[in-house]
């Protein structure tokens, strides 16, 4: 694996009042890999996610990516730097097609995309998630899985060095589930890096290079899945005392 670090978060924190959501973070993302960013619900994670992307302001540290300084810029500004995301809660334009639903992530990279070209590649990018079916679907009438799909195309119509994934693969059945991990194994080997905050087991075991985890905001455990997962700390924070 390359050494190359793509991201750098060191020192980063954020406070809503009283309330410390992400305290003192730091953590590289070398290019290539797939980082599960871990951890039981209200540890920080998806704050980590909108501290890089943007959608939130960070109250101290930095974000560096590709060694620019990125810390705090506006989300169209961290885009352009090689940042694209996914929500938790599915973000398509429902009343649009899926063709111009890609169309409209690639008018915002950062050497748009128009007309023709813009048609021209956004049925390429929905053969490469498996959507050329439905390129003139509504996105409001797609599955679940699909709609997911659409916005990971949307993503990557950007161009980006980082994909972030937040619980992209949560909601899905068994066979829809084995779908996702195959396409996110594609983007990998395609030589995307990808953070992805996750809680399916399966996926993270077989998708992720490295995890960090995450409790009540602070890290608490880096390293390979296997040794993260069976860290006592790491099973404390999941399952309480009784079973660490």
């Amino acid at each position: 694996m390359t050494t190359e670090v793509l991201l750098s978060i060191s020192g980063l924190h954020k406070a809503f009042g009283g309330l410390i959501a992400v305290n003192q973070m730091q953590f590289d993302v070398h290019a290539g890999e797939i980082v599960g960013l871990l951890g039981p619900n209200g540890s920080g994670k998806t704050t980590v996610m909108n501290l890089i992307s943007g959608a939130l302001q960070a109250n101290e540290g930095k974000v560096v990516i590709s060694g620019k300084d990125i810390t705090n810029l506006p989300a169209h500004k961290i885009s352009h730097s090689g940042i694209a995301r996914t929500f938790q809660l599915v973000r398509v334009l429902p009343d649009l097609d899926c063709i111009e639903n890609i169309e409209a992530g690639l008018a915002y990279r950062t050497k748009p995309l128009w007309g023709d070209a813009a048609h021209a590649a956004a049925l390429e990018l929905l053969d490469r998630i498996g959507l050329a079916k439905q390129a003139h679907t509504p996105a409001g009438d797609l599955t679940y899985i699909d709609q997911k799909r659409l916005e990971l195309g949307r993503a990557l119509a950007l161009q980006p060095k980082l994909l972030l994934l937040d619980e992209w693969l949560a909601g899905l059945n068994p066979s829809e589930l084995q779908d996702g991990i195959a396409l996110v194994r594609q983007l990998k080997d395609e030589g995307l890096t990808i953070i992805m905050v996750e809680h399916v087991m399966d996926a993270i075991r077989s998708l992720c290079d490295r995890c960090v985890v995450m409790n009540a905001g602070t890290k608490i455990a880096d390293g390979t899945p296997d040794e993260v997962l069976s860290d006592p700390e790491v099973i404390r924070a999941y399952l309480g005392d009784s079973h660490a």
